[in-house]
């Protein structure tokens, strides 16, 4: 089974449409392309991966895709689109023509409305991802996640998937909510859940055992077959690095059957992001 990166990022800084990318966040505010990436995949034995917006722009969608096209080795695109536009769904139906496009992902952490996943202009464009089979990403914080699944519910032809597990509190401990929140939205069929930016989350120099918690919860939850793993490259630069934080994953589900991890790092992102769209992964 082929193993798939499910969560990873490039960027040009010259492009000027990353807006949280400042100065200030050291180590990763410089370019990144698919070179830097190769030496990581490499060591973990990773063939395929999931390449994720990291800007609001549909220009950067465009020019994801195009990165996209150029190599085997991403499967497919999770970009952005305006949501906001009053012909959204058209633009959606537009944008699916691109085979390689497989998600998209409103970055709602940064949205200023908390009720933004509710509002009810959002029913088109979500039913139009539906009928091309587009995963919706969540990138959403804890206090999103009542919200979230109220659209989950509004829309159970959609395939969501939580990216980085709704970003728990791991820093101060206080996942209580967070919790519950998992609890319920793991009862949504149509709900996957991305091991994926856990990594920034904790205190720095972080230890495995800090995560364990909230992992062993999400597992518990959605079990092995609704759990894909992604990297967050290169913003797990800012918390040990990609070697790191793969060691750590694989630490964290060691317990498990060689089906399951199997399933985790790889055949549930190829079930969930290219059943239908992007690059098969089936080896001839």
């Amino acid at each position: 089974m082929m193993r798939i990166d499910a969560h990873h990022h490039v960027w040009t800084l010259a492009r000027a449409d990353y807006g949280w990318l400042t100065p200030e966040r050291g180590p990763i505010y410089r370019d990144f392309g698919l070179a830097d990436l190769a030496p990581h995949l490499a060591a973990a034995g990773i063939e395929g991966t999931i390449l994720v917006q990291a800007a609001p722009t549909e220009a950067e969608t465009v020019f994801l895709l195009d990165i996209a096209k150029g190599t085997e080795q991403v499967r497919g695109v999770v970009g952005w689109l305006d949501f906001d536009a009053a012909d959204a769904a058209a633009r959606i139906d537009a944008f699916a023509g691109r085979e390689l496009l497989v998600g998209l992902r409103p970055m709602v952490q940064d949205i200023a409305d908390d009720d933004w996943l509710l509002r009810p202009e959002l029913a088109a464009p979500l039913e139009a991802m539906a009928r091309h089979d587009l995963v919706f990403d969540a990138l959403v914080l804890p206090r999103h996640l009542p919200r979230l699944i109220q659209v989950v519910d509004r829309h159970p032809d959609l395939q969501f998937v939580l990216d980085h597990f709704g970003k728990p509190h791991l820093a101060t401990g206080d996942i209580a909510a967070w919790k519950d929140d998992i609890a319920s939205l793991a009862t949504r069929s149509n709900v996957v859940c991305k091991l994926s930016g856990l990594a920034t989350e904790p205190a720095p120099n972080w230890q495995v055992a800090d995560l364990s918690e909230a992992v062993d919860h999400a597992l518990a939850c959605f079990g092995p077959q609704r759990m894909l793993w992604g990297s967050d490259w290169p913003v797990v630069n800012l918390a040990g690095g990609y070697a790191y934080w793969f060691a750590a994953a694989e630490c964290l589900l060691a317990d498990l059957s060689s089906e399951a991890r199997a399933a985790i790092f790889g055949g549930n992102s190829a079930r969930v992001y290219l059943s239908s769209r992007g690059r098969p992964t089936s080896r001839k």
